[in-house]
C-alpha cells in the first residue's frame, strides 16, 4: 500500500511559520514521526532531526542556551524533536528558541502527553500550535483505496483495528499488536505515570476491556481490580493521557432522572482493545460483536472530529430507569442522537424518552448498511 495520507496534515501546514511550535500529540506507532519527517522535508529547508530516545541528543538540552541552539542549528530553518516528553524542561528549550529565533519552525512530537503537555503548558503559552494523530482513520483508509474496498475490511477493523503497522503488514497483525499493547502503550504509562502497582493497572485495563459500552462506576472497579479509588481514579487518567482509553460522560440538562456523573470508556483502538481481551477471533465465533461495533464507531467518530478540527463535545445518555442513547453529539448548540445496531434486520429504536425531552435534536441508527456516511 502507497502512503496513506494523514487528515491534519494539511492542518498542521497552515500553522507553519508563524512563529510558533507545532506539538503532535499521539500514541506510539501512529505514524507521528513518518508525518512529521514529511512535512519538515516538503519545506524545502535543511532541518535538524532529534529524538528523546537519544540520549546524546536529551544531553543538549540539560543547559540550553541560545548559544547551544545556534550550535545545533547550524544552517538548518527547522527543527524536529521526536519523542520529546523524554527530555527534561523541554517547554524552556523550546520557548527560548521560539523567542530568540521566530524564524525557524519547530516541531515536537509526544507520546506522553501527561508529561509533554505539563512540561510545555506554562513556557510555551501562546507559541504553540497543538495537533493529535491517532491511528489510521475510516476516511484516511478510504483515500487510499476506495470507500467499497474499505468497508469491505470492516470485520478485519472491528478486530485488528488500524495501527499503520497493522494495516500494512496485515500477516503479523496478531503478533505486533500485542507487542504494541505490552511493550509501547503499557511501557508508556509505565515510565511516565509513577506506577507504582501495574498488576492492579493491567486488571483495569481487562475489567474496561470486558465492558465496553457500559457505565462504569469507579467505586465497583476499585472494589474488582483491589486498588481505593483515589488510585483508579488517577490510573484512568494516565490511560486516557497516554491514548490507550477515552472518556464520554453522561448527556443531561438536570432534567428528572438523568445521569449526571457517570461515564462509559472506551479503546482508541479495537486492535488493542482485543489484544487486552486476549481474542482475535472471528466475529462469527464471538458474542461481543456489539460491544466491538460500538467501541469502533464511537472511536473513529471521535477521531474524524479531532481530524476535523471540529468543535463538537461527546456524550451517552441514559436515566435512571434504563432509557439510553448510545452516542450524542452537542454542536453549536445542536443536539444530534445515534444508536448504534450490528445486525440492521434487527429493529432499532432510539429511547422515545430522548426524544420527548429533546424534540429538535436528530436522531439516526448507524449500522454497518449506513456507516460510511457517519464516518466520513
Amino acid at each position: 500500500m502507497d502512503y496513506i495520507g494523514r487528515t491534519i496534515e494539511d492542518r498542521i501546514r497552515e500553522k507553519l511559520g508563524n512563529g510558533k511550535a507545532v506539538i503532535l500529540y499521539g500514541p506510539r506507532q501512529s505514524g507521528k514521526t513518518t508525518l512529521s519527517k514529511r512535512i519538515m522535508e516538503s519545506l524545502g529547508v535543511p532541518y535538524v532531526s532529534m529524538t528523546g530516545d537519544d540520549d546524546d541528543d536529551a544531553g543538549m538540552f540539560s543547559r540550553i542556551t541560545r548559544e547551544r541552539w545556534n550550535m545545533i542549528l547550524g544552517q538548518a530553518s527547522a527543527v524536529l524533536i521526536d519523542e520529546a516528553q523524554k527530555i527534561g524542561d523541554i517547554g524552556r528549550a523550546v520557548k527560548l528558541l521560539v523567542d530568540t529565533r521566530p524564524d525557524i519552525q519547530v516541531i515536537l512530537t509526544g507520546s506522553s502527553s501527561f508529561y509533554l503537555a505539563s512540561a510545555s503548558e506554562e513556557p510555551l503559552t501562546g507559541r504553540k500550535n497543538v495537533f493529535t494523530l491517532y491511528p489510521f482513520s475510516f476516511s484516511e483508509l478510504s483515500g487510499a483505496s476506495t470507500p467499497y474496498e474499505e468497508m469491505k475490511k470492516l470485520e478485519r477493523r472491528l478486530i485488528f483495528g488500524s495501527y499503520p503497522e497493522i494495516v500494512t503488514d496485515e500477516e503479523n497483525a496478531r503478533e505486533n499488536l500485542n507487542l504494541l499493547s505490552d511493550s509501547y502503550l503499557f511501557r508508556d504509562v509505565l515510565q511516565y505515570g509513577g506506577i507504582k502497582k501495574p498488576e492492579v493497572l493491567r486488571r483495569i485495563l481487562r475489567a474496561l476491556a470486558l465492558q465496553v459500552g457500559s457505565t462504569v462506576s469507579v467505586n465497583e472497579l476499585a472494589n474488582t481490580v483491589g486498588g481505593s479509588t483515589t488510585l483508579v481514579e488517577s490510573y484512568l487518567a494516565l490511560l486516557e493521557e497516554a491514548f490507550i482509553i477515552f472518556r464520554l460522560g453522561s448527556y443531561s440538562t438536570n432534567q428528572r432522572n438523568e445521569l449526571r456523573k457517570s461515564g462509559k470508556y472506551y479503546f482508541h483502538d479495537n486492535g488493542i482493545l482485543n489484544s487486552i481481551r486476549n481474542n482475535f477471533s472471528l466475529l462469527s465465533a464471538r458474542d461481543d460483536a456489539g460491544a466491538l461495533w460500538e467501541n469502533y464507531l464511537v472511536s473513529e467518530r471521535v477521531r474524524r472530529n479531532s481530524n476535523l478540527g471540529l468543535d463538537v463535545e461527546s456524550y451517552f445518555w441514559r436515566t435512571t430507569d434504563q432509557m439510553e442513547v448510545d452516542y450524542v453529539e452537542v454542536s453549536d448548540g445542536k443536539v444530534s442522537a445515534f444508536e448504534f445496531k450490528w445486525n440492521p434486520a434487527k429493529k432499532a429504536r432510539v429511547s422515545r424518552a430522548f426524544i420527548n425531552r429533546y424534540p429538535a435534536s436528530s436522531v439516526s441508527v448507524i449500522s454497518p448498511e449506513n456507516y460510511f456516511e457517519f464516518l466520513s
